[in-house]
């Protein structure tokens, strides 16, 4: 299939495309989960595995034949200095093993994440757990989750009254800075978890606030965004700014955010 233009039925279905190929990426990545595979470090100190560069090889061959006109920005494509040119503002962003430090701890919490952005925002996006078998997805109109193979709406909740659930980071976690943060909101529960899932858990209204403080890639959040904001919820930055994609930083780096649910 090949779609000339991002109409709302080819957000739809584009969405619908992609979450198939993050099953098809998912699938590979489990294949090293339960069996292991060798571990490098890139320059920045984070690892990457064979697995991240199959699931990504594989993503961008799919999203190739699906949307040829589209180029694709992927993690471990730009750590080989591979960036296409996305002037136009209409791109893929694609994580294809979103918590590697929680695959090679053998942690089932890391994700797929696939993005279509449109004027340099996110619009389609597609997170993916392969071993908890989690599916969520925006298609540009709706955000879903995917069980047992049925399409169910989700909405962002508005933050209750008892108090607020926090997600945070369970490998990136500055906890005095996320204490001075909280110290005028009252928390009811504080939960830690790995990868892009947390946009989802408040986009399902199971969690309402996920303020991140330390490094993030635009791969990493994209998808999350795309999902959270269909949900009813969003994404900016601390001073209260939207995130900025496309590479303003050339190694795509966001600035510290929060994602938070309905107001």
């Amino acid at each position: 299939m090949t779609i000339h233009t991002i109409t709302a039925s080819s957000q739809q279905s584009i969405a619908r495309h992609c979450l198939a190929i993050a099953f098809e990426a998912g699938n590979i990545t489990l294949k090293y989960h339960r069996t292991g595979t060798d571990t490098l470090e890139k320059d920045d100190g984070s690892p990457v595995t064979r697995a991240d560069r199959e699931a990504e090889t594989h993503v961008l061959a799919r999203l190739k034949e699906i949307a040829p006109h589209i180029p694709v920005v992927g993690e471990e494509s730009v750590e080989a200095g591979c960036i296409p040119d996305i002037s136009s503002g209409t791109f893929f962003l694609v994580d294809p093993l979103d918590g590697t430090r929680e695959f090679v701890a053998g942690g089932d919490s890391y994700s797929v994440n696939i993005a279509l952005l449109e004027n340099f925002r996110p619009i389609v996006g597609v997170i993916h757990v392969p071993a908890k078998g989690q599916s969520f997805f925006s298609d540009g109109d709706n955000a879903y989750e995917l069980i047992n193979g049925t399409e169910h709406k989700i909405t962002a909740r508005q933050a209750p009254v008892a108090g607020l659930t926090v997600i945070h980071s369970k490998r990136h976690d500055r906890k005095e800075e996320l204490d001075t943060l909280l110290k005028d909101h009252t928390v009811a529960e504080r939960i830690s978890c790995s990868s892009a899932v947390k946009f989802c858990l408040i986009a399902k209204g199971e969690a309402d606030l996920y303020p991140r403080l330390g490094p993030t890639s635009e791969w990493d959040t994209a998808a999350g965004e795309a999902i959270l904001h269909t949900a009813g919820g969003r994404v900016t930055q601390m001073d209260g700014r939207p995130l900025v994609y496309g590479g303003t930083d050339r190694k795509f780096l966001n600035p510290p955010f929060i994602a938070c649910g309905a107001a």
